[in-house]
């Protein structure tokens, strides 16, 4: 994979959904280090600015799980800078839930958020893209729990499930005009979570376990974002690139060696 400083995104706008997030501002900033503009919407603008070489992102407060509030992303985008051309599903998450006792109000809202809002901005982005030259581009950010059991988030690994499941379908809709991909995120080197993987050594030993013996880094997942965007990838759409380190060793070959 070519580094971000070859990968040329001059002329280039980007919408990064989350991306005053944890993973969400390393996609942005890799995107800017890249020459792109970038449009990032939240709830709430970022603690800090997010400026690269110059160029700063561009903020539109947003609940991306209304249709109309996820329209104004993409009209105050195409506004402010005349096109449209990639697109990257990151906002996302879930609290943990035990399935027998989750709400029905919170099962919603988690699709909401994970499968339904990515779906329409996606309609919504393809749109802006059929006005502009050059090929158009969506990055759906998925994850680890939609490819394998996710007990403890079971609404939000059936939405990612959906996600990966529609990635494939968009691809063929819409190329040749937009290519569609989707990145399966491993466990992510987040130190603000480690309480949930049983404190700092629990911590140690689960990135431990993984084949490259670490959890991925915010940047791994936006070199990897970047990739599905670029020229070096025109012939890849409809395609799951995951980025989990290996992947997770299954349990029994750990209890074989202990």
């Amino acid at each position: 994979m070519s580094n971000q400083a070859e990968q040329n995104f001059a002329g280039k706008v980007v919408i990064v959904t989350g991306g005053g997030g944890f993973i969400g501002r390393a996609i942005t900033s890799a995107y800017l280090a890249a020459g792109a503009q970038v449009v990032i919407c939240g709830r709430r603008p970022p603690a800090q600015p997010i400026a690269v070489n110059g160029r700063q992102a561009y903020f539109v407060a947003a609940d991306i799980r209304d249709p109309a509030q996820s329209q104004q992303v993409v009209d105050a985008t195409v506004a402010e800078f005349g096109r449209l051309d990639v697109l990257v599903n990151n906002a996302g998450g879930t609290p943990g839930v035990e399935a027998a006792t989750a709400p029905a109000a919170l099962t919603e809202k988690i699709i909401a958020l994970n499968l339904t809002a990515p779906l329409v901005l996606a309609q919504q982005a393809y749109c802006a893209m059929q006005r502009c030259d050059g090929i158009g581009n969506i990055v759906n950010i998925a994850s680890v729990a939609g490819a394998r059991p996710a007990p403890g988030t079971m609404a939000y690994g059936a939405a990612k499930a959906g996600l990966l499941s529609a990635t494939k379908s968009l691809a063929m809709e819409w190329g040749p005009t937009v290519r569609v991909n989707a990145i399966i995120v491993g466990l992510v080197n987040n130190p603000a979570a480690a309480e949930h993987y049983g404190g700092a050594e629990g911590y140690r030993n689960i990135a431990a376990m993984l084949p490259l013996g670490r959890m991925a880094e915010p940047e791994d997942i936006a070199a990897a974002t970047l990739y599905l965007s670029c020229e070096q990838s025109a012939y890849v759409s409809g395609a799951t690139l995951e980025v989990d380190g290996g992947g997770e060793v299954p349990v029994f070959l750990h209890l074989a060696k202990s």
